[in-house]
């Protein structure tokens, strides 16, 4: 079993053994398990309740992507673009993202459990209704102009993160470590934050931003 720890998130990761994967190149009508994609491009494409299962995916072109109902599980995913894509409804388990592209991508009522993401971009990203039905941590990821609405995401790690510019609605971190990460323009009420983990560095950060959620006036003395 693999695992690793992020702060206090313990995720469950895939283990698997490439020479124990067969090569893949297309898209299938049926569920794709076991395969090892490399460089393939499937930019635009169409998929609707579908599984992909202990597969290796790694600088693969799934720009624009459009995934309705399905699961990815126990799958690594590598210096994968998935710009512009839509995941609807989709259960994600057992899974790490490393060094790949989510701008522009949406993701809406993803169910979320044991993923890592790690020195991933989520520019102009946006996250609806996605939940963290386990342990989620996001290492060292980008997330500027993005926007989280209705999420329920307790308990995640966002460690070394850029949070510069990203907007959360109606989406409670209660629990959540952010330490370590960058919160400079970071748009949200305090009730999203309520029982976050931060470092002291941050503290100045936090300020600003109970400052700007209050709408106090900050004057020079007379």
């Amino acid at each position: 079993m693999r695992t690793t720890t992020v702060g206090d998130v313990t995720i469950l990761l895939p283990d698997l053994d490439p020479e124990d994967l067969d090569q893949v190149t297309d898209l299938f009508d049926e569920d794709i398990r076991d395969g090892l994609f490399d460089g393939v491009s499937w930019r635009g494409g169409q998929l609707a309740d579908r599984s992909i299962r202990g597969c290796r995916i790694t600088g693969a072109d799934l720009g624009e992507v459009s995934w309705e109902a399905g699961a990815l599980y126990g799958c690594e995913i590598v210096g994968t673009d998935l710009s512009g894509a839509t995941l609807t409804g989709i259960s994600i388990e057992r899974c790490a993202f490393t060094g790949s592209r989510f701008t522009g991508t949406r993701l809406i009522d993803v169910r979320l459990k044991d993923v890592l993401f790690d020195n991933c971009r989520f520019d102009y990203a946006t996250l609806n209704r996605v939940s963290a039905a386990g342990s989620v941590a996001f290492t060292n990821c980008t997330f500027g102009h993005g926007n989280w609405s209705s999420c329920r995401l307790p308990g995640i790690a966002l460690r070394s993160c850029d949070l510069s510019d990203l907007e959360l609605e109606s989406c409670p971190l209660d629990g959540a470590d952010l330490r370590g990460s960058r919160l400079q323009h970071f748009r949200t009420s305090l009730e999203n934050v309520k029982g976050v983990a931060l470092g002291e560095d941050q503290l100045p950060d936090l300020t600003r931003l109970a400052i700007n959620a209050l709408s106090i006036v900050v004057r020079a003395g007379d």
